[in-house]
């Protein structure tokens, strides 16, 4: 599983108020997830990542593997966007992530230098992690269960 933190001040203190106030993040963190996995689904319709920039197309190497030129990076068979899921570790902790074995190569990329059965080098193609929408999304799911009534 790729680790991937994410320590923003304004999260981390709707976090601990919520605790403090709630004392179960649980529900909270469960809507975090399903939010944070439909985001992450959805820059595969984009082809960007969580900061916003473009993926890399595929290299010459990919092509003449595949034996064509329509496919789009991290797309052909929607298999990685499909298993993008989340689950809740303990109370206070969820995590966003893909079972695939090549997952972490996507996201981080690998040269063939360092990977040597692979057909060339993999750009880095970031489909994990935090937007500003995101940010906004979490924030906004904190304070509705900070907010009584």
């Amino acid at each position: 599983m790729i680790s991937i933190d994410y320590n923003d001040t304004a999260v981390l203190n709707a976090l601990r108020e919520l605790a403090q106030h709630a004392g179960n993040l649980r529900p909270a963190l469960k809507e975090i997830g399903e939010d944070l996995k439909e985001s992450t689904k959805q820059r595969f319709g984009t082809y960007t990542g969580p900061d916003g920039v473009m993926w890399a197309t595929n290299s010459d190497a990919t092509y003449e593997r595949k034996g064509d030129r329509s496919g789009i990076p991290l797309t052909d068979y929607g298999t990685l966007g499909n298993t993008i899921g989340y689950r809740l570790v303990g109370n206070d902790e969820v995590q966003i992530g893909s079972p695939m074995e090549y997952a972490a190569m996507m996201q981080f990329g690998g040269t063939k230098d360092e990977f040597p059965h692979l057909w060339g080098d993999i750009p880095a193609r970031p489909f994990l992690g935090i937007s500003d929408a995101d940010k906004d999304g979490i924030l906004a799911v904190l304070r509705d269960y900070l907010t009584p009534g």
